[in-house]
């Protein structure tokens, strides 16, 4: 059975970034971006990080472009972003694809082992993505700041879907940590 630590991704200077180097932490995996209604969310990624990373936790970040061009950037450009505007401290990666032909296989792992819950229940929200993406395949990553909570055996436990915000997910953190 394959499990995250079975990955490699790049950095932002595209060096390999293998996942197995994190066994033994909870990771939580976000696809981010810079221009995004959830970009806000950085902030409260970061308090996490801050509150749990000696525990155990560690917050990996992926830009992603393919939701109305919310992360234009460079690489570069994007952490300087993150380091001005939000001071993250944890690991923002290079740029990846989080659906579709050209995704980052770890993304289609996280999405085939975590196909989310994505629906009416999300209100507005869902209404609106459902607008602007009616062709979404179902399981698709939905938008920016889809969250993944994996344990420490590189097992994805649980999905969050965008509007989850991170300070509802610290309860789960602690759980496991």
């Amino acid at each position: 059975m394959s499990t995250v630590h079975d990955f490699t991704v790049s950095d932002t200077h595209g060096a390999a970034t293998p996942l197995a180097a994190y066994a033994g932490r909870v990771l939580l995996i976000v696809n981010v971006a810079s221009r995004c209604g959830l970009t806000p969310q950085y902030e409260g990624l970061e308090a996490l990080h801050r509150r749990f990373h000696e525990r155990g936790l560690t917050i990996l970040g992926f830009p992603c472009n393919q939701f109305m061009d919310q992360e234009p950037g460079t690489d570069a450009g994007i952490q300087e972003f993150c380091r001005t505007t939000y001071d993250v401290t944890f690991p923002v990666l290079a740029k990846v694809d989080v659906n579709g032909p050209e995704a980052s296989p770890l993304f289609g792992f996280l999405r085939a082992e975590a196909p989310g819950d994505f629906g009416p229940g999300y209100g507005g929200f869902y209404d609106a993505i459902s607008r602007l993406r009616p062709d979404a395949a179902p399981g698709e990553v939905a938008w920016n700041f889809t969250k993944f909570l994996v344990g420490r055996d590189g097992r994805v436990l649980r999905r969050y879907e965008p509007p989850v915000l991170p300070d509802q997910i610290a309860a789960d953190l602690e759980e496991l940590l």
